[in-house]
């Protein structure tokens, strides 16, 4: 069992066990992840300009700036992580 699990095999059933391959690597996960983030990233971004052009207008508060100032900052941050540790998969 622990021979099965060392190369990449799961055991799902206690009383036989049959091979499962993962098909989806730490690498590719990670590349999902960005993807996804840089699309989240992208959507912050028409919202914050969208807010910060309504509150240049008058039309949004000012607590709603900051809010989405926030969503971008931490969009933006995780794109980042997502991207240096896809960098960093082998």
């Amino acid at each position: 069992m622990a021979e099965q699990v060392a190369k990449g095999l799961f055991c799902l059933d206690p009383g036989g066990c049959s091979a499962y391959y993962s098909a989806m690597t730490l690498k590719s996960a990670a590349v999902f992840a960005l993807i996804g983030m840089a699309l989240a990233s992208f959507l912050a971004a028409a919202v914050f300009l969208r807010d910060l052009s309504g509150m240049i207008g008058g039309a949004v508060a000012e607590v709603e700036f900051v809010k989405s100032s926030i969503l971008l900052l931490a969009a933006l941050s995780l794109t980042v992580f997502f991207f240096v540790f896809h960098r960093a998969q082998r």
